[in-house]
This record gives C-alpha cells, sequence and structure tokens, in this order.
C-alpha cells in the first residue's frame, strides 16, 4: 500500500509510518498501537490512518453521517462500546469501525462481529485483559562491558552496523587484543586469524559473527522481553483463560519470562546469585574479619604475661624491631589462630568456592601484625575475579535464555495482539448481551431490485422489531421494545414525550451500527443498504433569515442529489410559522418520494403537510392509549397508516370523560330546589352546570376529528 495514498497521510506522516517493522500489516489490521509507535503518530492520529486506510482498500469516499446529529449518533454508539472495553487500545481500535456504504467493507465487518458474538466475556478473561498492554521496543540497548574486534577496515564498519548496542575497536595484533582484555571483561574477535592465539582474559574468536547475533549479544532480544515482561504474561493468562489459539508454547514463554529480571539480567540461577552477592558483600565481609582477627589477638595478648629479658630487648632494639617481632616470637600460635578465623569468617560470609577461597586466605598475611589488616592488593584481585566470574556466568546464561526466547519474538508479539484483538470482540459481545442484539440482515442492491419487483409485496427498506434504543438514559432491561417498518418516505406522529424522537435516534442507531458491520440493538433488522444517513435534529426556536434559507438550501442539496440515503427529520416546522412549515415539508416530500428515497419526518402538521402534498403522504402514528394521574400511557411501536392523537386531544376527551361522569351522579346534599351552599354561602355546581361543561368539551372535542 503506498502510504501517500491514504486520505489524509502527507509525506511526513508517510516517513514515520514507514519506520514501522511492518506498516502495511499495521495499516491492514487496523493495528492502532502498532501506528502509534511510530514518531510523532498519536493513538487517536493512529485510528484515523486506520481508517482511512481502510476506506482506500474498500474505495470508500466516506461522507455516510450527512449531518451533524447523524455523527452525534456515531459518536454515541461508538462511545457505548468503547464503554465496554478493558484496554485503551481496544477503545482507540473500536474507532476504525465507521459506517460505510461499501459493501465488501460492511461485510468484513460483518465478519468479526459475527465472530465476535461467540465469544464469552467471562470475569477471568476480563480481569487478565486489565494488565494487556500493547508490547514496545525496549529503546536503545548498550553493554560495555564488551566489546568487538577486527584488523579489518571494512569488517569494522560492517560490525558498527551490525551491532549497534557494543564498541567495536580496530587492533593491530594479539597484543592489541590482550590490552582490549584487560578492559573489558569478554572481547570478541572477528578475525579467523585470532584463533589459538593464547590471551589472558575472556577473549572468544568468532568469525562467524554477524551469523549468530544473539551469541553475540543475548541483551537484544532479551531486553525486548524484559521490557514487555508484564504485557507478556498478561496476555499469557488472557490466552490460558479463553479459547484463544495461542501462537507458541505458553509454558515455554512464561518459564522463560521467569527466569528475566524487569532490568533484563537473568534471574533464578543460584551460582549467579552468590557471585553478585560475594561482590556485593565483600567490602563489609573483610572488614568484619579483620574485626574478629583483632578482637581474638588482643583478647590473647591481654591473657598472655609476656617477660623480656634485658639482653633479649637491647637485640631487639639494636635490629630496630618492634612490636610485631615481638608478636611472631611470643604470640605466633595465637596469632595464627586469629588469622585462620578470619579467612573461615570471610569464605564462609560470602560462600567462596574452593578457587575463590584460595584467593581469599591470601588477604590476610601471615607475619602478625596488630590489629589484623587486609592486603589491600588481594582483595582487589579477588574482586576481580568474582566481577569476571559473574560477568562469564551471566553471558553463559544470557545467551542460553536468549537463544530460548529469541524465535519466540514474533509469536510474543502475535500473542499480545491477539489479547487486545480479543478485548475489542469482547466490547463487542458485551454490548450485544446488555442490548439483546442481533445481526441484521442486509437486503442487497441485487436483492432488492428483485423484491421490490414484487410490487405489493416489496420488502420495506427497514424493519426492526423489538428495537431497543441504546441511546436512552435508561438501563436497557428498562426500555421499551419498538416495532418500525419504514418503506419510503412518510410522516410520523404522535403525542408529546410519546416517543417520536426516541424513535428516530433508534432508526439512525440501528442503520448506523448495521453500517459499521456490527450487531444492533433489536430482535430482529432488516434493511436495504444505505448510501448514507442525513438526521436533522429539532431546531430549537424559529430561526431567522439568514439561518432559514440555509436550512432550506441544505434540504434543497438532499432533496435533489441523495438518492440511496436515509432522511431523518425531526419537527422540521419548528424553523419557522406553521402554516409556511407545512408547505415547505410538504414541497421536500414530494420530491425525496419522486426520487424513491427512504425517509421519515415527524410532525406535528401532518393534517397539513397531507392536505398540501401533491401526494397521499403516509402517516404513522405513536399512539397514546390514555392519561393516568397526569401520566401520558403510550403504545411505543408506531402503528402503521395512523395519525395519532395529539396530546390536546387527550386531555379534552379526559375532560368531557370526568365532566360527563360528574353530570351522571346527582350531589348528595342536593334539595329539589337545585344547588347545594357550603358554609360561605358560594353555590356549587349543578346538574345541569355539569351538562353544560359536558357539551362544552365535546364541542372542542369534535374540533379534532
Amino acid at each position: 500500500m503506498e502510504l501517500e495514498a491514504i486520505p489524509g497521510v502527507g509525506a511526513k506522516t508517510a516517513a514515520s509510518l514507514a519506520e514501522l517493522e511492518d506498516p502495511e500489516r499495521a495499516l491492514r489490521e487496523g493495528d492502532v498501537a502498532a501506528l502509534a509507535s511510530a514518531p510523532g503518530v498519536t493513538p487517536g492520529r493512529a485510528a484515523r490512518i486506520a481508517r482511512a486506510a481502510i476506506r482506500a482498500t474498500h474505495d470508500d469516499p466516506g461522507g455516510f453521517l450527512g449531518t451533524d446529529r447523524a455523527r452525534e449518533i456515531y459518536r454515541e454508539v461508538c462511545a457505548l462500546l468503547q464503554a465496554r472495553a478493558v484496554t485503551d487500545y481496544a477503545a482507540s481500535r473500536l474507532e476504525t469501525f465507521y459506517p460505510s456504504a461499501r459493501r465488501s467493507r460492511i461485510e468484513e465487518a460483518r465478519e468479526m462481529a459475527s465472530d465476535a458474538l461467540e465469544r464469552e466475556p467471562t470475569e477471568a478473561v476480563l480481569a487478565a485483559l486489565s494488565d494487556v498492554e500493547p508490547v514496545t521496543e525496549p529503546g536503545d540497548v548498550r553493554v560495555r562491558e564488551r566489546c568487538l574486534a577486527t584488523t579489518d577496515a571494512e569488517r569494522y564498519s560492517a560490525a558498527r552496523e551490525a551491532f549497534r548496542e557494543l564498541s567495536v575497536e580496530v587492533v593491530e595484533d594479539a597484543r592489541g587484543l590482550a590490552e582490549l582484555a584487560r578492559g573489558y571483561a569478554t572481547v570478541v574477535a572477528l578475525d579467523e586469524k585470532f584463533a589459538g592465539v593464547d590471551v589472558e582474559g575472556d577473549v572468544r574468536v568468532r568469525p562467524d559473527a554477524f551469523d549468530e547475533p544473539v551469541e553475540i549479544v543475548p541483551e537484544r532480544p532479551l531486553a525486548f522481553f524484559s521490557r514487555n515482561r508484564d504485557r507478556l504474561r498478561a496476555a499469557v493468562a488472557v490466552h490460558r483463560q479463553s479459547d484463544l489459539d495461542a501462537p507458541c508454547d505458553l509454558d515455554a514463554l512464561a518459564s522463560g519470562l521467569d527466569r528475566l529480571d524487569a532490568d533484563g539480567a537473568v534471574a533464578g540461577d543460584d551460582e549467579l546469585d552468590r557471585l553478585e552477592d560475594a561482590l556485593d558483600d565483600l567490602d563489609d565481609a573483610v572488614a568484619a574479619a579483620e574485626d574478629l582477627a583483632s578482637a581474638r589477638l588482643k583478647d590473647a595478648i591481654a591473657e598472655q604475661d609476656v617477660t623480656i629479658e634485658g639482653s633479649d630487648l637491647l637485640s631487639l632494639v639494636e635490629r630496630g624491631a618492634g612490636a610485631d617481632s615481638l608478636l611472631s616470637r611470643e604470640l605466633a600460635d595465637e596469632y595464627d589462630d586469629a588469622v585462620t578465623a578470619a579467612r573461615e569468617h570471610l569464605v564462609e560470609t560470602l560462600n567462596l568456592d574452593d578457587a575463590e577461597g584460595e584467593v581469599a586466605a591470601r588477604a590476610f598475611p601471615d607475619e602478625p601484625t596488630f590489629p589484623v589488616s587486609h592486603e589491600a592488593d588481594v582483595v582487589a584481585r579477588l574482586r576481580e575475579d568474582l566481577q569476571s566470574a559473574m560477568d562469564r556466568r551471566a553471558g553463559e546464561r544470557k545467551r542460553e535464555l536468549a537463544n530460548d526466547l529469541a524465535d519466540m519474538r514474533e509469536d510474543a508479539e502475535t500473542l499480545v495482539r491477539r489479547a487486545l484483538e480479543l478485548d475489542v470482540e469482547l466490547a463487542i459481545a458485551r454490548f450485544a448481551a446488555d442490548y439483546d442484539c442481533t445481526m441484521a440482515d442486509f437486503l442487497w442492491d441485487d436483492e432488492e431490485q428483485a423484491a421490490n419487483a414484487r410490487g405489493a409485496d416489496a420488502a420495506p427498506d427497514v424493519a426492526i422489531t423489538g428495537g431497543r434504543s441504546p441511546l436512552l438514559d435508561e438501563p436497557p432491561e428498562r426500555i421499551d421494545p419498538v416495532d418500525y417498518e419504514i418503506a419510503g418516505v412518510r410522516l410520523l406522529s404522535g403525542v408529546n414525550s410519546g416517543g417520536k424522537t426516541s424513535t428516530l435516534d433508534l432508526v439512525a442507531a440501528v442503520v448506523v451500527l448495521a453500517h459499521m458491520g456490527l450487531p444492533v440493538p433489536a430482535d430482529s433488522v432488516s434493511l436495504r443498504r444505505f448510501d448514507g444517513v442525513h438526521y436533522h435534529a429539532k431546531t430549537q426556536g424559529t430561526l431567522d433569515a439568514g439561518a432559514f434559507e440555509s436550512t432550506v438550501r441544505g434540504f434543497a442539496d438532499l432533496a435533489t442529489g441523495a438518492d440511496g440515503g436515509l432522511v431523518l427529520v425531526d419537527e422540521l416546522e419548528s424553523i419557522t410559522e406553521p402554516g409556511a412549515s407545512a408547505k415547505i415539508i410538504a414541497g421536500i416530500l414530494e420530491a425525496l418520494a419522486e426520487r424513491d428515497a427512504t425517509g421519515v419526518f415527524v410532525s406535528h402538521l401532518a393534517d397539513e403537510i397531507r392536505e398540501t402534498a401533491g401526494y397521499d403522504v403516509p402517516v404513522d402514528g405513536i399512539e397514546a392509549t390514555g392519561l393516568v394521574d397526569g401520566e401520558l400511557q403510550v403504545e411505543r411501536s408506531p402503528v402503521p397508516e395512523h395519525l395519532a392523537r395529539s396530546t390536546p386531544e387527550l386531555i379534552v376527551e379526559k375532560l368531557a370523560d370526568e365532566a360527563a361522569d360528574g353530570a351522571r351522579e346527582p350531589d348528595a346534599n342536593a334539595d329539589s330546589g337545585g344547588g347545594t351552599s357550603d358554609a360561605s354561602g358560594t353555590t356549587g355546581a349543578s346538574a345541569d352546570g355539569g351538562a353544560d361543561a359536558t357539551d362544552f368539551y365535546e364541542r372542542l372535542l369534535a374540533k379534532f376529528e
């Protein structure tokens, strides 16, 4: 895929994406995490790039959401899906699903969504997902205790390029190699001519270094696994708790991760731990051994009764001898015991092996001194020996572990990707479960033509059974299901607060989700493929002349160029005076009907519109069954070909019924003279007055017929 061919991707962004290991795969699979790892690309930008790449793949021009309200519907349903994602990756990845008019894209997304509905979002899986994040590159790895050496300038350049983690040095001969060995724990000679050369230190001749990079720089693969250790462990847990197919041996990967520290060092090796502890404790152990020996010798001196004859003292003075000579002569055995105790303490404290113990024994001299002090050069040698042994051991274990893990890197990345993609599927599955969703049945263009050829039996453009609007601010279980069929352009009537707008929202949400390829909140849905959704929300208040003109221009464009789109309009009459509104709406309906468009116009002016329109406009009604304690009782599913009664009509009908009931019930206190009086002398309503009220209400009610 040509990166700059993707809409919205310029030369700078294309250059950033080109730095990815496999940008084509990331774009093809909508891998927003990989795209967001490109320099300067944010997660939001990555989602937009992935969406644009998908559009380019399907030759999708976009623009399906034709109005602000349509875009709001998309954002709201997308937010509901994202709220059910566990990982940030899944939330971003869900933004790559968008409503499309292209059959190929819809079917591609439907295939994934159908698979998602088979998933079981258990608590164990969701808990494991909470620790999964996209893998990241470890950054620059620098190894300072090892270097490469060569006599060849060309090989030097190649080594610097191939092994950026190591220093590369040019040497002339074995002497130069030996000098390097004194400054590095390990020297890797790249020239075969050094084979068999005896050089002190850890010098390895590896002319095959370029073919075995893991052997030379095991830190390279280990850095990736240590940097992503927790992410990989979480992905392993997700695979174990779910039915995902693992791309590698999970036990082998988990075992390798257990042998690795967060800083890339090898963990769980007793010998390596011993050497590290010995190095860390060396200075303290030497000091403690000195104190032990000095204390023992001091006690021995305090208890010793030493007598020095004059001639002996004179001889010692003449020879320039001091107390050490006296100790050597009089307390030789006690000094030996004290030094032996110091040596044993040092060996035991540091847990030294036999060879190391021999070096440690020389840390305390055989010649008596007081206080007892260590030989600094011997302790320095012991430190060097321990450090070299630790470096060699660490190198061996790193190479072993790196060889075990290096071939698993690609599978490990796939393991994490699959876990993250599972979260995407589970978010879809959880949304579908919450709203009892199903996959919509599309009537594709060729099938639609065949169905419409049947005339009266033509399939509706949209047929929703048991629809539950996810946009209502209600728990899913409290949402009343709605059945509604839409064929052509029609009016939707009904009482205030009866559910007309929420019905439009339901239709919009169903059509948008279906064209995203995702499950829809209904028992069943069938629909034709639309080229776009144009949802015009209710205008708040009458528009001024300029805004009114702009609105009419918009409908002109819609009526003359919106073939194949779904038009939803909520109370367009609010834009101007009711009489003019009815005429404008009638004209829009006529233009849309002539183009065989699909649309629903919510209006309280159904009668006026039908009288003005040049054709028989179908009217559906959301019928209120009555008023109970001041609350409307509504049948939420629109009744086809039915003009619903208005709220004022229901109220007048209620008043008429109450007045009629009052007229039929004579007052218990009434006498033959007519009215009754209360304590204040006020005359109450008579039966005749009740009859007059009934006549009044019935006269008003007749106006609605």
